[in-house]
Parts: C-alpha cells; structure tokens; sequence
C-alpha cells in the first residue's frame, strides 16, 4: 500500500478517485488505485464522460449496438454511465460492505438541466436510483436553492444524495438541515432512517475566483480557510442534540466531502489541497492527476484543526481587502450550475456525433 494514500487512511479520511472511464475499468487501473492506493471510491460529473466518450474508441461498440433502438441521447448516455458506474460499484462492493456502507460509493449527476426544477430532480433522482440497482450509488444533487427542497424530498424516499456545488459554511449547512429535515421525517413516518448522503464543498474555485484581486501573499488561502470553517460547522453539527437523537435512533453522518481540490495555479504545490485539507470524518474526492502526485511526492501532515480559529482568522483577511465572501459563494454557486449545464449539452452533443461517426454501414 503507498505510503502517502494510506497516512490520509489512517488519519481518518476516504480517498475517492474524481474519474471513471471505461478504460480505467478495463485496463484494471481503478483496481489498482483500490488495492495499492487508498481509493474507496468515486465520483463522476459531465465533464469526465464528455471526455471519456469523446477520447477514446471505448465506448464505439455500445453506442454501435444501440443504433435502431430510438433511444435519446440523453437516455443512451445514461445506459452508457450507468454500465460503468455499476461496474465500478460492483468493483468497490467488498469495501462498502466491509465498512458498512461508509466507503465503497459511486455518484452519478443529474442532468444539469434540472438545476432549478425542484420536482424534476426529485422524480428524475428516484427513477435513476431504481435504473442503477445499486445500493452503494450516489445521485447527485446539486445544493442550489431548488436543489436543496428536493434532497429533503429525496433523502425522504430512501435515495442517497451526494449534495454536490456547494461553496460555502452557510451552503453546507442548508444541505446538512435538508438531509436531517428528510431523516426526522422518515423517522416520523416508521421508516429505517440508515439513508447515507454526503455533502460536497468545492474548494480551489475560490482560489482561482480571487488570483487577481488579492495580494500576493493571500493567493490559494481563500478555499482552505472555507474549508476549515465549513469543517468546524460539520463538527459542530455532529456534536449537536439534534444530530445525536437521530444517531441514537439509527441514522448515519451526512459526510463531508471536499471537491474540486487539484491545483489550479501552476506556481502551488500540486498537493495544495490534498494536504491541508487532511481532516478526519471527511471525504477527498481527487482528480487522478493530484492522487498520483499524492502518491509520487505526498507529505505525511496532521490533521486540520477542527476548531475553525484559524481559518476565521483568514477569511477575516480577505474580509479586509473588501471581499464579498457570501456573494462569492453564491456566484460561485451559479457559476458552477452553468458550466454543468454547457459540459451536459457538450456531452449530449459528443455522444450524438459519436451515433453518427460509429452508426453500422
């Protein structure tokens, strides 16, 4: 086991892998990162299998065989996720199973497209949750004002939820309240309140959203400071009566999940994140390109203070050079809800060029 990936297990935290192809699947890369790297599980969005589709000849004999069928392209995509994401799960099932459903997850996204369409995700994350027949499969839902009326709703149905965009303390804790909104109601109701969920915070963006506007000396400070504040509400949250009369009657943490966390400037190390965001309880969900830097040249660290001092410290500094940090998020928040939506409409096209290109002669 590498040395580097395995500091981070010890300390508490699950490497997830921020990529799935069919080539990792088949070529055993994925089963190495499992076995040798720490990996125990993974996420997948828009732009990975816009990628994926779009790179390689991978997937040219399943979109062949699909010709004929009247399927959309949006439907052929999801056939073409859902074989991967199933294989993958199916590949990280003895972790799910020997962790008791902690680790061993795959995620995968809705389509972006119903960002603001509150009863659209919720039926579209129950039907995509009974198509994966998975139990260890993520939706994806992002943490929009739309979005978080629907995880209530989803989490109520039994559909796990990785609550994904979400930029912010206050962000994070809206999701956390909906997720624990849809427990007290299962409870309510009679039902197994054991529903899993994550909640996901982007960190680098606010890094690369401030380069300009900053000294130098505040440059790739913002998102750790973000997250460690986030991460002190997440402690805050589990040691709440609240969350600990759900526990008592059998409900899981929501984990917390840091994304977005490969570098963006080329004069960072490009273990930034991985590093200063070590933090047991909580989930890395790494670009392959970080977890082999990580492996390759990673530094044991210590934990992140739980505390948030620290992290409050800075973000007053940046308060000071008249940052807007609430308004940030929430630009950051939409910014990131757009580009899904233009990686999805890439995708859709991507796949429908890929119909044309492989179609039988």
């Amino acid at each position: 086991m590498n040395p580097n990936t395995s500091h981070l297990r010890a300390l508490g935290q699950s490497l997830w892998l921020d990529n799935i192809t069919r080539d990792l699947l088949d070529s055993g890369t994925l089963k190495h990162y499992i076995d040798e790297w720490s990996i125990t599980g993974l996420t997948s969005n828009p732009t990975i299998f816009d990628e994926a589709i779009g790179g390689s000849a991978a997937y040219d004999s399943a979109i062949r065989a699909a010709a004929g069928t009247g399927q959309s392209d949006e439907e052929l995509f999801m056939d073409l996720a859902l074989d991967d994401l199933r294989r993958a799960a199916d590949l990280l099932w003895r972790i799910f199973l020997g962790s008791d459903g902690v680790d061993g997850w795959v995620s995968l996204e809705l389509s972006p497209l119903l960002v603001d369409d509150t009863a659209g995700t919720i039926e579209a994350a129950t039907r995509l949750a009974a198509l994966a027949g998975r139990p260890n499969l993520f939706v994806k839902i992002p943490g929009t004002p739309a979005g978080i009326a629907a995880i209530e709703e989803v989490i109520f149905n039994g559909v796990p939820v990785n609550v994904t965009l979400l930029f912010s303390r206050e962000q994070y804790l809206a999701a956390a309240d909906a997720f624990m909104r849809g427990i007290e109601r299962r409870i309510a109701a009679g039902r197994d309140p054991g529903v899993s969920s994550v909640a996901s915070v982007f960190v680098s963006r606010w890094d690369k959203a401030t380069h300009g506007v900053v000294p130098r000396e505040l440059r790739n400070r913002l998102g750790i400071a973000v997250g460690g504040s986030t991460y002190h509400a997440y402690r805050t949250m589990l040691a709440s009566p609240r969350w600990r009369r759900l526990a008592a009657l059998g409900a899981r943490p929501q984990r917390l999940l840091w994304a977005s966390t490969g570098t963006k400037d080329p004069d960072a190390a490009d273990t930034l994140y991985v590093e200063a965001l070590a933090a047991p309880d909580t989930i890395d969900t790494i670009p392959e390109k970080t977890l082999k830097a990580l492996a390759d040249h990673g530094k044991p660290v210590a934990a992140m203070a739980a505390d948030g001092i620290a992290a409050h410290e800075t973000l007053e500094l940046f308060r000071k050079t008249r940052v807007d940090l609430d308004a940030l998020a929430d630009q950051l928040q939409r910014d990131g809800a757009r580009a899904f939506a233009q990686s999805w409409n890439r995708l859709l096209e991507r796949v429908a060029a890929k119909r044309t290109a492989v179609a039988p002669t």
